[in-house]
């Protein structure tokens, strides 16, 4: 089969040919149909990824496919079925054998690109807004990078979940993809005056940040008393340093949010957020935005466009 695979730190990858891998015990092989990129993956490329797994590896964290094969000690009715998979890594590829608690069955209704799109962005921001901030209707939500993989979903759950959502991206047209989301207000990330913009609009309530550097500083600067910042990225490349007297003074709480963490010691958080999350796409409150798709063949121009920030939401990679 074809692998995207990495073969060490900051080196390039390439689509090589390797072995099939075939399930044991409580694993599953699924024949791999679409995998969503994500800014870790490239983090992982450089060696930067908390999780990155021993070199060499197969790339592609989150993946959407039909189970082809179940280990001994795997459900035998998962057989057959249409699954998402948050597998960590090996999704760049034609197969993949991973943990059958790591699968999730699809609604009829969803396809296998908008599955591979969904877990980690939609999955992030819902836990981070609804488990992590506790969001309110009627709240203030600024969403840092709103037109990207993981800010565009905030936007959208932010929307559904009642908060007046003010959206910093840049450039008009990913504004404009962050208003058919459900954006309240739009604020250019380019703007030399954000923070009194913010303020204009009622300050910030709840901070949505996965970008970092300035963006982060301007809006720490509009928050109101008992504000919750969520330090979900850092896609600028700046982590920004917090000054802990103003946490102080305001009453405010920065937490942060690893979403795949939760998969070591409260895997519950995840499996009921995804029921949820899932249950409101099958009834239409949530479509996931791919900014383009790709061919396996061509893994590494999804990642360079990604990497270019040329896109807004998301970009898959099918293998048909």
């Amino acid at each position: 089969m074809r692998a995207f695979q990495i073969a060490e730190a900051g080196g390039t990858p390439t689509l090589t040919e390797c072995a099939t891998p075939q399930p044991v015990g409580d694993m599953v092989q699924v024949q791999i149909a679409a995998c969503g990129l994500n800014f870790a993956d490239m983090l992982m490329i450089q060696g930067k990824y908390q999780d990155t797994p021993p070199y060499p590896f197969t790339l592609g964290m989150e993946i959407a496919g039909t189970v082809t094969a179940v280990g001994p000690d795997a459900p035998a009715d998962l057989l057959g079925k249409r699954v998402a998979v948050f597998a960590g890594s090996g999704g760049l590829a034609d197969y993949g054998a991973f943990p059958a608690d790591r699968c999730t069955v699809l609604p009829d209704s969803m396809s296998f690109e908008d599955a591979a799109a969904f877990q980690i962005a939609y999955g992030t921001s819902h836990v981070a807004l609804d488990h992590r901030a506790h969001l309110q209707a009627g709240e203030n939500l600024v969403v840092l990078g709103a037109a990207g993989g993981v800010g565009l979903t905030a936007v959208e759950i932010g929307a559904r979940m009642g908060a007046t959502v003010i959206a910093i991206a840049r450039g008009a047209d990913k504004l404009e993809v962050a208003r058919a989301a459900g954006a309240t207000h739009l604020i250019d990330a380019d703007a030399p005056d954000i923070r009194e913009q913010l303020k204009a609009l009622g300050g910030a309530d709840v901070v949505y940040d996965a970008v970092g550097g300035d963006l982060f500083r301007a809006a720490f600067r509009a928050c109101n008393p008992e504000a919750r910042i969520l330090a979900i990225g850092f896609a600028s490349g700046d982590v920004p340093q917090i000054p802990a007297n103003h946490l102080l003074v305001k009453n405010i709480a920065v937490l942060g949010l690893y979403w795949g963490g939760y998969l070591n010691f409260r895997p519950s958080v995840l499996t009921d957020s995804m029921k949820q999350l899932f249950a409101w796409y099958d009834q239409g409150a949530l479509k996931p935005h791919i900014s383009q798709t790709f061919p396996l063949d061509q893994a590494g121009e999804a990642i360079e466009f990604l990497r270019s920030r040329r896109s807004t939401g998301k970009v898959v990679v099918t293998t048909g």
